[in-house]
């Protein structure tokens, strides 16, 4: 036993359970309430973080992404959470550790978190399992294929953050 609590590091992993269970009862909706959206902001070179080259390239050190009108297979994990955004039309799939989040925000109730950098000793990683959704076939879906679908919008977080 040291001779201090952590007070610090107790609060960052209940910020990270809040934002955890938040996903979670999101994933299981399939959308968003309201006018709710979330910029979440990460660490693209953190371990266990796995995006497509092309964005890695662009985005080499930090990463903001958009979670509001569409998304795909939200999978919530104990210590990452898995999802399909919309990048100019092209759907890909992010994995993103918890520990590799830098902040998450939801400006519509002006709510945000600001996590320090966090030194993951992760023990096994779960397999995030397949989304039912691939299970379904082309003509099971309800046709709106044809539906305008909005481009991921990569923001700066910097009017949220406290000097």
């Amino acid at each position: 036993m040291t001779d201090s609590i952590p007070y610090g590091q107790l609060m960052q992993n209940a910020m990270r359970g809040l934002m955890r269970d938040l996903l979670r009862d999101i994933g299981k909706a399939g959308v968003l309430p309201g006018e709710h959206h979330f910029f979440v902001t990460f660490d693209t070179n953190h371990p266990g973080v796995d995006i497509a080259p092309w964005l890695v390239e662009r985005y080499p050190e930090e990463m903001s992404v958009v979670i509001q009108h569409w998304f795909e297979d939200l999978v919530v994990l104990e210590d990452r959470f898995s999802i399909t955004l919309n990048f100019g039309d092209q759907p890909e799939p992010l994995v993103i550790p918890f520990g590799a989040i830098k902040a998450f925000v939801d400006p519509s109730v002006e709510f945000g978190l600001q996590f320090d950098a966090q030194d993951d000793q992760e023990a096994e990683i779960e397999t995030i399992p397949e989304s039912p959704m691939v299970e379904i076939a082309d003509d099971a879906l309800d046709g709106d294929d044809d539906a305008p679908k909005k481009d991921a919008e990569i923001v700066s977080l910097d009017a949220f953050r406290k000097t």
